[in-house]
C-alpha cells in the first residue's frame, strides 16, 4: 500500500510539472520539446527548484586522465566537466597531459571552513566591546547553541569586526562532508539569539556581508572560505618545449606580467588566467553551487624556473564543494561524482583537491599557449562552429 501511495505521488509530481509547463507553453507561445525530455522523476530535485517545467542540459565532456599525488586523491582520474565553450576540455586535457608526464600534481588542503557573518546593532563602541568580551568568555554556551541545530557542524572560531555601531562576526563552521552554508546560516541564527539574549546586542543580519558569500572579497582570498587548496607541478624543461611548444623562460614572464602583474593592476581578487572556467565546469557537473563560482575564481597562479624546470603552482583559497547534499543528489551529477570516486561521506576533501589540480591543469595549458602565441588558434579551430 504505502509503495502503491509513493509512486502515486511521484506521477502526481511528473503531472504537477507538466501542468506548469503546460501554463507557460501557453502564456508564451513557445513549444519546450527539450526542455520537457528528461530521465529522472521530479521528486529527486524537489529541494533544488521551485516551479520547476523541465531540464536544461549541457554538454558533459571529460578531461584527462590526469595523475594526482594528493592526501585524499591518489591516482589517474578523468574529470567530468559540463561547459558550452568550445575548446575548454580539449585545453584542459593538454594541460592534464603534460602533468601526468611529469609525474604528476601534488596538491593539499591546507584549512577547511565554511563562514557565515552576523552583523549586530550595537550603542557604541563600549557596547560593541562588552558584546565581544561575553562572546569570548562563554564559548560553551555558544557551542551548545550550534548543538541544537546540526550534529555534523561545529563552531571553529568567531572574528570580531567592530564599526561604529555596528558589529560584524565572522563565524567559521566545520560542517563535515557537506558544503554547509545552510548548515552555517541555521547555527549562525541559533548563536545570534543566544548573544542577543545576553548582551542586548540587536541582530541586524544573519549574513553582514563579511562572509563573504557569492561576491568577490578580499576577505576569502585571504583567510579562505570553504577549503583552501593548493595545487602543484614540476614540469621538465623538454616537456615545456615538446607538449607546450614553448619555453620555461616564456611560460614564467607570460605568467609574471598577465597573471600577476596585469592582474594587479586591474585591481582584481584573481591572479589567474582563467580558474572560473574550470571551476565552472566541474561545479556543474557535480551539483555544485554554481555560483560559488565567484569564490573559486579567487585564485593566484605562480610560476618559477627551478634547476632549468617549470614549477606552476594553484593556490585557491576559497574552494566551497561538497560530496553530500545540495545538487549532489541528482542523478547525472551523482554519476558525475562516482566517475570520480567523490560520492558520499568522507569525499568532500578528495574533490576540492580534484578541483585545485583541474585548475593548475587548465592553467598550465591556458598560460602554454599564450607564451607559445596559439591561444587564438585554438580557439578558432575547436571553438568555433563550421562555416
Amino acid at each position: 500500500m504505502d509503495e502503491r501511495k509513493g509512486l502515486k505521488n511521484r506521477g502526481m509530481e511528473r503531472e504537477d510539472v507538466d501542468d506548469r509547463r503546460k501554463a507557460v507553453s501557453e502564456l508564451t507561445e513557445v513549444e519546450f520539446d527539450a526542455i520537457a525530455s528528461y530521465p529522472f522523476d521530479p521528486s529527486a530535485a524537489k529541494s533544488n527548484i521551485e516551479n520547476m517545467i523541465g531540464v536544461i542540459q549541457i554538454p558533459l565532456g571529460f578531461a584527462g586522465p590526469v595523475l594526482v599525488n594528493g592526501d585524499y586523491a591518489q591516482g589517474p582520474f578523468l574529470i567530468p566537466m559540463a561547459t558550452t565553450e568550445g575548446a575548454l576540455v580539449a585545453s584542459v586535457s593538454r594541460g592534464m597531459s603534460v602533468i601526468s608526464a611529469s609525474g604528476g600534481a601534488n596538491v593539499k588542503v591546507f584549512s577547511d571552513a565554511m563562514t557565515r557573518a552576523p552583523v549586530f546593532r550595537v550603542r557604541g563602541v563600549e557596547h560593541a566591546a562588552e558584546v565581544m568580551d561575553w562572546v569570548n568568555s562563554h564559548p560553551g554556551e555558544l557551542e551548545m547553541a550550534v548543538a541544537s541545530t546540526t550534529s555534523h557542524g561545529q563552531l571553529l572560531q568567531v572574528e570580531f569586526y567592530p564599526n561604529g555601531r555596528s558589529l560584524h562576526l565572522r563565524l567559521s563552521f566545520g560542517t563535515g562532508d557537506a558544503m554547509g552554508m545552510n548548515m552555517c546560516t541555521i547555527a549562525s541564527e541559533a548563536i545570534c539569539k543566544v548573544i542577543s539574549d545576553n548582551t542586548g546586542a540587536e541582530l541586524v543580519s544573519v549574513s553582514g556581508n563579511m562572509c563573504t558569500d557569492k561576491k568577490p572579497a578580499a576577505i576569502n582570498s585571504i583567510n579562505g572560505r570553504g577549503k583552501t587548496v593548493v595545487a602543484e607541478v614540476t614540469i621538465p624543461k623538454d616537456i615545456v618545449e615538446a607538449k607546450l611548444h614553448t619555453t620555461v623562460d616564456a611560460f614564467v614572464e607570460t605568467n609574471t606580467r598577465k597573471n600577476l602583474v596585469g592582474s594587479a593592476m586591474a585591481g582584481s581578487l584573481g591572479f589567474n588566467a582563467h580558474a572560473a572556467n574550470m571551476v565552472a565546469a566541474v561545479y556543474i557537473a557535480t551539483g555544485q553551487d554554481p555560483a560559488q563560482v565567484v569564490e573559486g575564481s579567487n585564485a593566484m597562479t605562480v610560476a618559477e624556473e627551478v634547476d632549468g624546470d617549470l614549477y606552476v603552482s594553484v593556490r585557491m583559497p576559497s574552494v566551497e564543494v561538497g560530496s553530500v547534499g545540495g545538487g549532489t543528489k541528482l542523478p547525472a551529477q551523482s554519476e558525475a561524482l562516482d566517475m570520480i570516486g567523490c560520492r558520499g561521506s568522507g569525499m568532500a576533501p578528495k574533490l576540492a583537491e580534484l578541483v585545485a589540480v583541474t585548475v593548475l591543469a587548465g592553467e598550465v595549458s591556458t598560460v602554454g599557449a599564450q607564451a607559445a602565441g596559439h591561444l587564438g588558434k585554438a580557439h578558432s579551430e575547436l571553438g568555433r562552429p563550421s562555416r
